[in-house]
């Protein structure tokens, strides 16, 4: 028997959630998030503006569902109760810098928007609960959870960010200081020449160990190499 029933306009153009805020998330990391508004999303996907709104009610829920999206990326800690939770927490960073240096739209969301979905909430939980059932205190696993996840935030940031300034001939690159007088800039011209410290991933991974390590120390745990 004919369904007779009459169908939206989001349903004839083969919308759904997911495929709206997946075509929101794309078009905020081609053009940055300033680009994303309702009537250009639309525009994408071949359909008006207000079509939109059957499947976000409006541009918060817009933006805090491409947050979510990138979020469903992230390897999450597993919820094993045996695993060292400095060994999660690690993977944790790694997985998140990975997902926003292929999600940057999101950067500017994550870093000012508090966890308000489920999935991003879920990402919180399953954090705070590897930290606890490691003895870790709500509190202290709360304030290291949050200490880890902005560092990774303002770290990737800056890699998008520095992205253009370290192509070659760019004013503040590699190959720019390493013109430096060595006389007035020894230590500065040497590091540009050689590279020493200048590999984002290798700074990143140096960041994150010291921000565990340090975490571990006030926490009355044994070093750990």
């Amino acid at each position: 028997m004919t369904d007779r029933r009459k169908r939206g306009r989001g349903e004839r153009a083969g919308l759904t959630r997911q495929s709206v805020l997946d075509a929101a998330l794309e078009l905020a990391d081609r053009k940055g998030l300033r680009a994303l508004s309702m009537r250009a999303l639309g525009a994408e996907l071949g359909v008006e503006a207000m079509t939109l709104y059957h499947y976000v009610p409006h541009k918060d829920a817009l933006l805090d569902g491409i947050v979510e999206r990138a979020v469903d990326e992230i390897a999450l800690p597993a919820a094993d109760t045996n695993a060292d939770w400095r060994d999660a927490m690690r993977a944790y960073a790694e997985s998140l810098r990975t997902t926003l240096l292929r999600h940057p739209g999101v950067l500017p969301l994550v870093a000012t928007r508090p966890a308000a979905t489920p999935g991003t909430l879920r990402a919180v939980e399953r954090g705070l609960t590897v930290l606890r059932a490691a003895g870790l205190p709500l509190g202290r696993s709360v304030d290291t959870l949050n200490a880890l996840s902005l560092f990774v935030i303002a770290h990737t940031a800056a890699e998008v960010a520095s992205a253009p300034v370290n192509e070659a001939g760019a004013a503040g690159s590699p190959q720019a200081l390493a013109q430096l007088d060595p006389r007035d800039f020894p230590l500065v011209a040497e590091a540009a020449r050689t590279g020493a410290g200048t590999d984002d991933a290798e700074r990143f991974r140096f960041g994150i160990q010291a921000l565990i390590t340090g975490c571990a120390a006030l926490l009355g745990e044994p070093s750990r190499d």
